[in-house]
């Protein structure tokens, strides 16, 4: 059977499974969404921060009339791409409220304090809330009535077209008057981001030291074995939270913690396949041919051993999502204002015994159809490279 054949078989195998196939596609459709990220969040400022205190803890499908005011600060436009990765600093100062009137060249507005509540109206120039100055046309011409009221009737259709809508916040805000849809989006990138490039830390940190260890034997077995049983007695967890101490607070150290708390259990894994494979006819053959240890390692024992691999770097992905949401729950993780799955359940976990529990709720069943998916694929990969009974020659 050729490698394609093979490759076919196996593929095949992984189709049969219908919930692993399911979760894959699920997979795929979460990650597309958390790359296109502020492309697609109706709050696109960085980090989804833009806060209406006024509006926190508001359920969802909330909608509310809000005022859109333009800053005094010039706010450059971003292009696409970077727009995409880091957001658009919003340009308007965003005010909710509950009615508005024209009069002359100012706008009278109610601005929200409460459900329950009537504030005093409030009057703003029209050309300020345009950022525009009031006399810029009235001076070029001595019918400078004229020109003000035609430019005021002009402003006015713009404000009411373009600077007062309506927002819905479909998952509701949080106890900052963030919207939770972006925040949800935003951190599904955090999440995938942290399980992506640990797992390609802990596979190649693992991959190096298990085939060292099962290849050469001897006294460098014995060397890093020692040391892979030394971090394999230590919780996951706690060997992240030291790791984080030893680098810091932040995002990129969160990559680096918990990818080299992962990487052991790859070692472990291609240790034991190595030593199984390291006696049979073809590496034999090959050292008999003068090839060197590294060529054989690379080109003859790695490529038979890549299915057991895929199958620990999808178990390792879960385990990813999960350290990242428990690190930045107790705080470890990356820091406020970046949202992530586990500081969304920290923030809000005290409303779940009253009727905002869907703050912590959907964080947390996010985090959990993640890990479930991820576990599903890594059955279905199993199943597929028949890693049970590879794994028997350990």
């Amino acid at each position: 059977m050729t490698k394609s054949d093979s490759a076919a078989t196996k593929w095949k195998i992984f189709l049969q499974n219908k919930l692993a196939v399911a979760s894959m596609f699920l997979i795929i459709l979460t990650s597309l969404v958390a790359i296109l990220g502020y492309l697609i969040t109706p709050d696109d400022t960085p980090q989804a921060n833009d806060m209406l205190v006024q509006l926190s803890l508001k359920k969802p499908g909330a909608s509310f009339t809000v005022l859109k005011i333009k800053k005094q600060d010039n706010i450059d436009t971003v292009n696409l791409l970077q727009k995409m990765f880091f957001g658009q600093p919003s340009p308007w100062r965003n005010i909710p409220v509950t009615s508005y009137r024209f009069k002359q060249d100012s706008l009278y507005v109610r601005e929200y304090i409460g459900a329950e509540d009537v504030s005093a109206e409030t009057a703003y120039n029209i050309f300020k809330i345009c950022g525009e100055k009031e006399n810029n046309v009235a001076n070029l011409n001595p019918k400078k009535e004229v020109i003000k009221e035609a430019s005021v009737q002009a402003i006015r259709k713009e404000i009411a077209d373009h600077q007062i809508s309506q927002k819905t916040y479909w998952l509701g805000t949080d106890i900052y008057g963030r919207d939770m849809l972006s925040r949800l989006i935003i951190g599904a990138r955090i999440s995938l981001a942290v399980g992506f490039l640990s797992v390609i830390i802990s596979l190649i940190v693992g991959v190096t030291v298990g085939a060292a260890a099962g290849y050469f034997g001897g006294k460098t077995d014995e060397i890093l074995s020692w040391l892979m049983n030394v971090l394999w007695a230590l919780p996951s967890l706690l060997l992240v939270i030291a790791i984080s101490f030893a680098l810091g607070k932040g995002l990129w150290q969160i990559f680096v913690a918990v990818g080299l708390s992962m990487w052991v259990d790859v070692g472990r894994l291609v240790r034991g396949q190595v030593i199984a494979l390291k006696q049979v006819e073809f590496i034999e053959a090959a050292r008999a041919l003068g090839f060197s240890d590294f060529r054989i390692i690379r080109n003859h024992i790695l490529p038979n051993i890549t299915g057991p691999i895929l199958v620990l770097a999808a178990s390792n992905f879960a385990s990813a999502i999960l350290l990242e949401a428990g690190l930045s729950f107790l705080g470890y993780g990356a820091q406020p204002p970046v949202p992530t799955w586990g500081a969304m359940i920290k923030e809000h976990y005290g409303y779940i015994v009253i009727d905002s529990a869907y703050l912590a709720i959907l964080p947390g069943l996010a985090i959990m159809l993640m890990v479930y998916a991820f576990n599903m694929v890594t059955i279905g990969l199993r199943d597929a490279f028949d890693v049970k009974s590879q794994s028997t020659r350990i």
